[in-house]
């Protein structure tokens, strides 16, 4: 079965084209990154503007490059939240419009299940029936999550960022730095040789909490990034120039060494608490090369298996939504065609 995906929920225009759930037919991106950089992050009127501009020609890019036409595909799959309403639209719109014209099913996709599926998207992954339950962790731009997940669709929140997700912390410090935009792989970057154990930053919630816990989640499995933003701009404040060199290295590479800690913490907790055959890290904060290590070794110490996805899937694409379209279709959980976007969607069962 041959599925033709579409993904704009932010400020990345992709289209895809998978066969049977993994094999990637086609991927194509259009990164709008030079479009915001001079705005140091995502303008939603610049962006929907620029996928109703770029979204056909991404499209006809996907389909030339499988090899196929619109009579050959079999299902349409497209993101409807959450995400920017204004850029989810465009998505949607022409996905509908192309189902209505070509009569063709559409298949609505939740951007977070398109994230967690996206470690199945590689022809060498194992079976769901080896992996499952799976601990997965969600960390992007715009959210950071740990979901256990009993089965295929079988999501449990365990917990959830209760200020800044992860990459938007990046993209803050890297804004602190005047590094630049987007923040991850230059904090990345800029971190290279630099002594992670230089600055003793907060990991968030590691304190004993002194107040009644107001969130829905446990405390021991959310995250925060909040106080860590502070405690860098309060750090760069008393220096009394702008840190270069070695001292700017270090500096980086203590802050990503904190919010990496943060998201591993979490995810042992989370493998000591509940009985696991794997756990997978997923989203644009995944392709990380510290946290990608730091999850290497607490596989090596717990003895349970990491799922990690090739770096092109780590970013917003549309394979990975018509990967997990094609997972519903076969196992009959298609949702009813949605009738609009939802830039508020969270993770429910599939029916």
């Amino acid at each position: 079965m041959k599925i033709l995906g579409i993904e704009t929920s932010c400020d990345e225009t992709a289209a895809a084209v998978v066969e049977n759930g993994r094999n990637v037919l086609s991927n194509a991106i259009y990164s709008q990154i030079e479009k915001h950089r001079p705005y140091g992050g995502v303008v939603p009127e610049i962006a929907s503007r620029n996928h109703v501009i770029k979204l056909p020609g991404i499209i006809r890019d996907a389909l030339e490059d499988a090899g196929e036409t619109f009579d050959s595909i079999d299902a349409i799959a497209v993101t409807y939240g959450p995400g920017l309403a204004s850029s989810l639209l465009i998505g949607y719109s022409a996905a509908k419009t192309l189902a209505l014209r070509l009569r063709k099913p559409l298949i609505g996709v939740n951007h977070h299940e398109g994230h967690l599926h996206s470690v199945f998207m590689r022809k060498d992954a194992p079976a769901a029936e080896d992996v499952f339950p799976m601990l997965g962790l969600l960390v992007s731009g715009g959210d950071s999550s740990l979901v256990l997940m009993r089965g295929m669709g079988l999501y449990e929140v365990l917990g959830r960022t209760i200020d800044d997700a992860a990459g938007e912390a990046l993209d803050k410090a890297a804004a602190v730095l005047n590094l630049g935009y987007p923040g991850g792989p230059i904090i990345q970057k800029t971190a290279e040789g630099g002594d992670p154990d230089a600055i003793r930053f907060p990991r968030g919630l590691d304190h004993v909490d002194r107040g009644k816990w107001a969130y829905k989640y446990e405390r021991d499995f959310c995250f925060s990034f909040s106080g860590l933003k502070t405690a860098l701009l309060t750090h760069v404040k008393k220096l009394d120039h702008s840190p270069e060199g070695d001292e700017l290295r270090d500096i980086a590479a203590s802050y990503q060494e904190a919010v990496c800690d943060a998201l591993t913490s979490r995810v042992e907790r989370a493998l000591k608490r509940f009985p696991i055959k794997s756990f997978a890290c997923a989203g644009g904060v995944s392709m990380n090369k510290v946290l990608r290590q730091k999850l290497s070794d607490l596989s090596q110490k717990t003895g349970d298996a990491l799922l990690l996805c090739p770096p092109s899937f780590c970013t917003d694409n549309a394979a990975m939504i018509a990967g997990a379209a094609y997972e519903k279709y076969r196992l009959g959980k298609t949702d009813p065609e949605p009738q609009d976007v939802n830039p508020n969607l969270r993770l429910v069962d599939w029916i």
